[in-house]
């Protein structure tokens, strides 16, 4: 028992800070940005697609692995699909997640250059590019990941897809 001792407390610690961390991700946190909404923060730190990227690609037949998902048993989706599926879900979250951190981060750094006033040209091009490579990266995940996910999935399948989300 004693020898089992240091497994249970790292066991207990684990999943005690993963539950906390989970109930504080849950919680909705202030904005410390002046530029930026309370509510794009948040959305952004989620994995949120707040701006509609995957627009391009919904409005034209290509959904999002997730709204597949939702609806795998009306589709009849096979047992490789829905593996392939959730592949993609998770990746294209945790990309989100990760993209989110950065373009939030490199929102702070252009407001601190312009609060501090610690800038010039350079520095102002410098982190509006970032910006834009930022938001580009993300762009382009989530519009692969619409691609992928219709490479996946029957005409038919989309075909009802489309009328059962427009049923909802």
């Amino acid at each position: 028992m004693i020898k089992q001792l240091p497994g249970i407390i790292i066991f207990i610690l684990f999943f005690t800070s993963a539950n906390a961390q989970t109930h504080a991700d849950s919680v909705a946190k202030h904005s410390p940005l002046k530029t930026v909404s309370d509510k794009k923060y948040n959305a952004y730190l989620k994995g949120e697609d707040i701006d509609d990227m995957s627009l391009p690609g919904e409005l034209n037949h290509f959904p999002l692995p997730d709204k597949v998902l939702k609806f795998k048993k009306q589709l009849d989706l096979s047992p490789i699909q829905v593996g392939k599926l959730n592949t993609i879900a998770t990746a294209l979250h945790r990309k989100k997640l990760e993209m989110g951190v950065f373009i939030m981060r490199n929102e702070k750094m252009l407001d601190s250059l312009f609060h501090t006033r610690r800038l010039d040209e350079g520095t102002i091009i410098f982190y509006a590019n970032r910006s834009g490579l930022y938001y580009g990266e993300l762009r382009g995940v989530i519009l692969m990941a619409c691609y992928n996910t219709e490479k996946l999935l029957t005409d038919d399948q989309i075909k009802k897809l489309e009328t059962l989300e427009k049923a909802n």
